[in-house]
């Protein structure tokens, strides 16, 4: 369904209304494998250099951050008192290291460094603070310290004009190795609908770097794919080398075939909710590929995307059509996962693979007729926590994207003034598109993030719905 109202907006008479009146101006975002078109600042709070060391390595110019002075008075009659230093050029991004940030004092710093690039930011700009887990310290004060750079990133997110967005990296210790999936995913048009979100990046100095087609050779297996978010899923990772394997039941069969001959992949019908599955997925997948995968016949990553709602009030909702949406969405996901795990199974989930779970926001938050759809998709993110840890030695991620408010053919059917509340009601004034969605799937699924483990992550453009 047509955005009636981003469409008025981006006529020059339609913005010039909708501004006077005070409305939301959704902003046209920079989208894809493209990194700022201006500079990107880089500035440390206390000598942090975790930031410099990544966008060294990902090879990335920088220019100093500017420091506004604070709040002092004009000096020999020139200035004002609230004048802000500025930029020579307009910026792209600002990178903020503040993971040697340990008292409130040093609070000042960061926002000394965040008031000028504000005002320098262009079109879809990036503010990156990177920080450390408030859990990692056992000072009070160093972690209170470290929940309010979340504080002041989330804030800062719906504050971000012309489509711009905010996150927070949370890093373990100074890896940079393990952070620049992280920082190029954040920086990247990928992560356009992605905004005052915390991400946690854990060690590992052995990752890979990221690569522009990262999946080459890889096999990757996208359910629910024949519309929609799994086709997007199955588009990213074949525009970034994968061999793909398209999953959706037989009688979405020919827009199944569809989506696989348009990504030059292999289409296979199958109920995922058949106790044999995963199974059929393994075995499909070793006769298909055998050597011709860098996993040797085995997949790299699978995306859990297939789902379903059967909305009803908790007061009108039979057994049937409760027990059948968590079936879908949560425990075929369950029940393939067990098969392609294990070690012996040709076919099945290589070592140093990948499993990307799809939840949603409805799952954070709960809403109101979808009892069953939130009970199955608050389950996704509770296995997802849940099986982090044990694949370690595998050295196996697992993690999950939780969408907000996406445009689809299914909510094309959602109620005119519900679907326009949906879409603005976030600070992107805007819904997200499947490739956006499906961007964040394929960075958790990237070899390269490796260090990104039993991470949930809100594609919703900051919506205000849980937040």
């Amino acid at each position: 369904m047509a955005d009636l109202y981003s469409r008025v907006t981006g006529h020059p008479a339609g913005a010039a209304l909708t501004k006077r009146l005070g409305l939301p101006q959704p902003a046209t975002l920079r989208r894809g494998r493209r990194w700022p078109g201006e500079a990107i600042a880089l500035g440390a709070v206390g000598g942090g250099d975790i930031a410099a060391r990544t966008l060294h390595l990902l090879g990335l110019p920088v220019v100093p951050a500017v420091h506004d002075a604070g709040t002092e008075g004009p000096k020999d009659g020139a200035g004002s008192a609230d004048s802000v230093p500025a930029y020579a050029e307009r910026l792209g991004a600002l990178v903020l290291d503040a993971t040697m940030a340990r008292t409130i004092a040093d609070l000042e710093q960061v926002r000394a460094m965040l008031r000028p690039a504000l005002k320098a930011l262009g079109p879809s700009g990036r503010v990156i603070v990177v920080g450390v887990a408030p859990h990692k310290f056992s000072d009070v004060q160093a972690s209170a310290v470290g929940q309010a750079l979340e504080g002041i990133t989330r804030s800062v997110g719906k504050e971000m004009r012309h489509g711009g967005t905010a996150n927070l990296v949370q890093v373990a210790d100074s890896t940079a190795e393990g952070t620049a999936s992280t920082l190029a995913f954040l920086l990247q048009g990928r992560s356009a609908y992605v905004s005052g979100q915390p991400l946690r990046v854990g060690n590992d100095r052995h990752a890979e770097h990221p690569a522009p087609r990262p999946f080459e050779g890889r096999v990757v297996v996208v359910t629910g794919a024949a519309r929609g978010i799994g086709a997007a899923i199955a588009e990213v990772f074949a525009r970034d080398g994968a061999e793909v394997v398209t999953v959706d039941v037989p009688s979405a069969g020919d827009a199944l075939a569809g989506v696989a001959n348009r990504v030059g992949g292999m289409a296979l019908q199958l109920d995922i909710t058949n106790p044999d599955a995963g199974q059929v997925i393994a075995r499909h997948v070793a006769e298909r590929f055998g050597d011709r995968s860098e996993g040797q016949g085995r997949i790299h990553a699978i995306v859990h995307n297939a789902g379903i709602t059967r909305d009803k009030l908790l007061a009108n909702t039979d057994a049937t059509r409760w027990a059948g949406v968590l079936e879908v969405n949560l425990q075929a996901a369950l029940r393939i996962n067990e098969a392609l795990l294990d070690p012996w199974s040709p076919g099945g989930l290589a070592d140093g693979g990948r499993i990307v779970n799809v939840a949603s926001t409805s799952g954070i938050a709960g809403n109101r007729g979808q009892a069953n759809y939130a009970a199955s998709k608050a389950g996704v993110i509770g296995a997802t926590r849940a099986l982090a840890p044990h694949l370690r030695d595998r050295r196996i991620t697992v993690n999950a994207v939780a969408p907000g408010f996406i445009e689809t053919e299914m909510t094309g059917k959602i109620p005119v003034a519900t679907r326009e509340f949906a879409r603005r009601f976030n600070s992107m004034h805007q819904a997200g598109k499947p490739v956006d969605v499906a961007e964040a799937i394929a960075y958790f699924a990237d070899p390269a993030s490796s260090a990104v483990n039993g991470q949930v992550l809100r594609v919703c453009g900051q919506s205000q719905i849980g937040a």
